[in-house]
C-alpha cells in the first residue's frame, strides 16, 4: 500500500505571508494541529504546527507588577506588552514555519512513511507528486485508520 491510498486529499494549507493569527484560527476551527505552507505553485515550502506557534510566544513577558490593597501597580510599561502582543498576532507564517519539510511521494510505501514519522518524531507528513506539488497529507490518525 502507498501514500496515495491512505492520505487525506483535501488538505488545509496556508501561505508564507499569512499571519500567525490566521493560522491559529484555522487550526482551532479545523481541529487540526498543523498545516503545510505552500507557495503560489502549490509547492510545500514549510509546515506550521501548534508547537511552532507556542514557541513563538515564549519570549513575550508579562509586565512586572505588585498587588496592593486588592489592586495592581504596574512596575513596567503595559505599552511594551501590548506592542509584543500586536507583533505576535501579525507575525508572518514565513517567520515561524518549520523548514525544511520532510515530505513523501504519493508512491512511497506506508511502512517507510511510518518509519520516517517515528524516526523524526513528526505527527504529519505532506505528500507530493512527481512535480513536487502538494497532493495530500498523512497524519498519525491516517496511519491508525490503515492499521
Amino acid at each position: 500500500m502507498n501514500a496515495k491510498d491512505i492520505m487525506t486529499k483535501e488538505v488545509v494549507t496556508v501561505n508564507p505571508n499569512d499571519t500567525a493569527e490566521k493560522v491559529t484560527k484555522i487550526l482551532l476551527q479545523q481541529e487540526i494541529s498543523g498545516v503545510p505552507v505552500v507557495d503560489e505553485k502549490n509547492k510545500v515550502v514549510g509546515i506550521v504546527t501548534e508547537a511552532d506557534l507556542m514557541f513563538k510566544d515564549k519570549d513575550i513577558k508579562m509586565p512586572a507588577y505588585i498587588s496592593l490593597l486588592g489592586g495592581f501597580i504596574m512596575l513596567e510599561s503595559i505599552k511594551k506588552f501590548e506592542g509584543q502582543l500586536r507583533k505576535m498576532a501579525s507575525d508572518k507564517v514565513k517567520d515561524i514555519m518549520t523548514t525544511p519539510v520532510i515530505k513523501v511521494k504519493e508512491s512511497d510505501d506506508i511502512r517507510s512513511i511510518v518509519n520516517i514519522m517515528l524516526d523524526k518524531n513528526i505527527n504529519r507528513v505532506p505528500v507530493i507528486n512527481d512535480e513536487y506539488e502538494l497532493v495530500g497529507i498523512i497524519a498519525r490518525s491516517d496511519i491508525l485508520k490503515y492499521i
